[in-house]
């Protein structure tokens, strides 16, 4: 059997294999961020399916920190007993899961949230709106933010948090020289933009434990010009390994404006597979830290090439899940083929949709005559 499906251990948590679902905005919460029926049975449906640690969708920590419709928050306790029924339906399937923890920051959705977003630095502008730039006030009131959100996780019994650091989103934006252009203490060096990640960490951890898992999910490349770049993304993974954490997970690019989005169009083979592989390999030289790996893995031969030569530790996916959610245990059968994914990333329109999250190539092969 592949080293690939091997029960294995990430800080306590015993996973029964080494593939995980990255987070992905499933747009099946309730306008208030609350847990609903649709989106139990998505994490249920992945647990059934074979996936061995299943990180649910970006939770808003502050309702001012909302990204998009049908986004699930961490905001307030009254939303515990939701997020307790989503762990379970994970749990009853034998799957781990993990709850990441997010605030949109720049990117932030006025609409929903009702004000204007906002940003690391106002004097940032990729479009024509304003943005608010965050003062030592805000910065204090959005650790605690995070540090409240990872104790709900764990007392809904989530077997840990990860915090969203990537795809431009606010904790991205403090670490992106592009976005960041602060003259105090939270800008500038590389140690000085990471400080937020460094304070939201020892909150976390005075919150939950030392025992508790905290992963965090990492931009090695914002693919912007004048965004963060890898060997800094790997400077800074080093810095956070020293502060206590527990795992990286290595993605890429940003919701908007970037050269590339997160998800990469035309993964059609084994040459376009892993596009986030030399940013792990940069971030590997740096850490010792387990390594989650995402982007455009597609192939059961691709996962087990990762593995053995050491760039990860875990196979991270999510555009293959959302057509597949039983793929690990089709692969596991024995069915070798890759992943039915084309990656033409129409399943991220019906969530702006109020539709939730589905792939829309199946539904329109399943209605082909």
């Amino acid at each position: 059997m592949s080293p690939l499906f091997e029960p294995v251990a990430l800080k306590g948590m015993r996973l029964r294999n080494r593939f995980v679902r990255s987070a992905t905005w499933e747009g099946l919460a309730s306008p208030a961020g609350e847990v609903t029926a649709r989106l139990e049975e998505t994490i249920a449906l992945l647990a059934r399916g074979g996936v061995g640690l299943i990180i649910s969708s970006h939770a808003f920590v502050l309702p001012e920190g909302q990204a998009g419709p049908g986004q699930l928050g961490a905001h307030d306790d009254r939303l515990i007993p939701g997020l307790r029924r989503l762990a379970a339906a994970a749990h009853e399937h034998g799957a781990a899961i993990l709850l990441q923890l997010a605030h949109a920051g720049y990117f932030a959705d006025p609409a929903l949230t009702g004000r204007p977003p906002v940003a690391v630095s106002a004097a940032v502008r990729l479009d024509d709106a304003a943005r608010r730039e965050l003062d030592s006030e805000d910065i204090a009131r959005l650790v605690e933010a995070f540090a409240a959100a990872a104790g709900r996780a764990r007392e809904a019994g989530f077997d840990g948090v990860q915090l969203h650091s990537a795809h431009g989103y606010l904790l991205n934006q403090f670490l992106s020289p592009l976005f960041n252009r602060r003259r105090d203490a939270y800008g500038g060096s590389l140690e000085n933009r990471v400080r937020v990640h460094r304070e939201i960490l020892a909150a976390v951890r005075r919150r939950v434990g030392a025992d508790y898992p905290v992963l965090i999910k990492l931009n090695g490349n914002d693919g912007i010009e004048g965004g963060l770049e890898a060997e800094e993304a790997a400077a800074a993974a080093a810095i956070l390994e020293g502060a206590g954490l527990d795992a990286v997970e290595v993605s890429s690019g940003m919701t908007r404006h970037a050269r590339h989005g997160s998800a990469r169009k035309g993964i059609l083979g084994p040459e376009a597979e892993a596009y986030n592989r030399p940013e792990a390999e940069c971030i590997r030289r740096r850490v010792r830290l387990p390594l989650l790996l995402v982007g455009g893995i597609r192939s059961l031969e691709t996962a087990e090439r990762l593995l053995a030569e050491g760039v990860c530790d875990f196979i991270a996916m999510s555009r293959p899940f959302i057509r597949e959610p039983d793929l690990v245990r089709r692969w596991q059968s024995g069915d070798r083929r890759p992943a039915a994914c084309t990656s033409d990333n129409l399943c991220y329109g019906p969530p702006r949709r109020g539709e939730g999250l589905y792939c829309v190539t199946a539904a329109k092969e399943k209605k082909a005559p």
